[in-house]
């Protein structure tokens, strides 16, 4: 039998910067994509759910959508800064996604979702159907 050493894969980051010049965040420690942190309540009969996205653009670059019952959230920020003075030019971006995928609770309606972005908070209204969220029960019949 015959062995062979394989050597394990390290980050991106770890070959290309020295040892203890560490990542900027720990999104690029990881390499994955960060969870948007969200919070869900129900009031007045509708499932609330909110997500805290600063410095976007809703129309741009927000998408929210439902399908199977899931509700999908996914936002992607994009930030870009120029300085030019004396001693050059420097040109520096920023980007990233977040997403969430939430499971709608029964009697979760489609039809009349709202989504509004206020002072940095999308905030989603989903109307709840009482009357078809209650548990039905199953007779059982004997074969």
């Amino acid at each position: 039998m015959r062995r062979t050493r394989t050597e394990p894969e390290l980050p991106a980051w770890f070959s290309t910067r020295r040892l203890f010049d560490w990542p900027e965040s720990w999104t690029e420690l990881m390499g994955t994509e960060p969870e948007l942190k969200v919070e869900e309540f129900r009031e007045d009969g509708r499932l609330v759910v909110r997500a805290e996205m600063p410095g976007i653009d809703p129309d741009e670059d927000v998408e929210i959508t439902v399908s199977d019952d899931i509700l999908n959230l996914r936002a992607e920020r994009r930030s870009e800064t120029k300085t030019e003075d004396k001693a050059g030019y420097r040109s520096e971006f920023h980007y990233g996604s977040f997403s969430r995928s939430l499971r709608l609770p029964a009697g979760a309606t489609e039809a009349d979702i709202k989504a509004t972005y206020t002072d940095g908070i999308l905030e989603v209204r989903i109307p709840i159907d009482t009357a078809t969220a209650e548990a039905k029960r199953i007779p059982v019949s004997h074969g």
